[in-house]
Formats: C-alpha cells, structure tokens, sequence
C-alpha cells in the first residue's frame, strides 16, 4: 500500500477507502490458538497475580470481554474474522505444516527457511496441561468460560479444545 505506515498505526486510523485498499494489497494471515490453551500459556508466563489457575479464571471472567488483557481476550473482537477476509489462518500446534504450505504458495524455499517444529510435543503438551487445568476449575466457571469464548469457538475450528464440550 502506498501509504508510509508506523508501527502503531491501527487500521481503524484510515477510511473505508483506504482500509479497503490495505486489505486488498496484503496477504492477510491469521494465527490462531486455542483460547483455553491461551489462557494456560498466559497464567504460566505469570501475566496474572493469581495464586492458582482456578482464582486466575475468575480474574478472567470477573475482568469481562470489554476489559480483558490482549492477553485473553477473545479472538474475533482482536482480529475480527468476519470483516477481514484473511488469506490463511494458521492454527497453533500445527505451525511447520501450515507455516510450510503458505511460504510454499509465496513462492519461498520452504525447508531452508523453517526452523524445527516440535509440533506434536507441543500439542501433546498442551493436551496434558489442559487436562490438569481444567479438572482445576468448577464446573460453573467451566460453564463461565465457554460462553466468554463462544464466538472464537463458533469462528474457529477448535473441536479439540476442552471448552468445546
């Protein structure tokens, strides 16, 4: 896009002209994660005051949507999926499959610009962590965080996710 942008300039910044223009001369890639292994991911780097992953959640659900971290918050009010067309949506977990795919579409070398993937560790990783977690919380708050991540489990495909049963 012709326009100079800086590192902090929101899309939300221009009209509806240029924002139309933007998105139509980029490859748009979404990178997604599960949000219950998000939640994880975020409470073991120590982003919450939360002496337990149980009281963390609460925390979470307590902040509500319109005041929750980057961190947390759900991802169809981050990147809004229904008004941006993306081009590619990699999932967490699934990174040098997906990663090698859209580097092969741009027309790049996909093996000598990949670094290693430890996908299946990861996901069996998260697998184990989320299974621990979760049997942590109450099934209210269980109930609690379904529903405050209804629309990313509605958007995206996270049949897995222990939020989804």
């Amino acid at each position: 896009y012709h326009k100079q942008l800086t590192k902090e300039t929101q899309l939300s910044k221009f009209n509806q002209t240029e924002i139309e223009a933007m998105l139509g001369s980029y490859t748009k890639v979404l990178f997604i994660r599960d949000p219950f292994q998000r939640l994880i991911a975020t409470f073991l780097q120590g982003m919450g005051s939360s002496p337990s992953f149980s009281s963390f959640v609460q925390d979470v659900l307590d902040s509500g949507t319109h005041n929750a971290s980057v961190a947390w918050k759900p991802l169809v009010s981050l990147c809004r999926p229904c008004l941006i067309p993306y081009d590619y949506v990699v999932m967490f977990g699934f990174h040098r499959q997906e990663l090698g795919h859209l580097l092969q579409k741009a027309g790049l070398p996909v093996e000598s610009i990949l670094p290693e993937f430890t996908d299946t560790q990861v996901q069996w990783t998260y697998r184990w962590l989320s299974e621990q977690m979760f049997s942590e919380l109450s099934v209210q708050q269980k109930k609690q965080l379904s529903h405050f991540y209804h629309w990313d489990l509605a958007a995206f495909s996270f049949s897995s996710s222990f939020l989804s049963d």
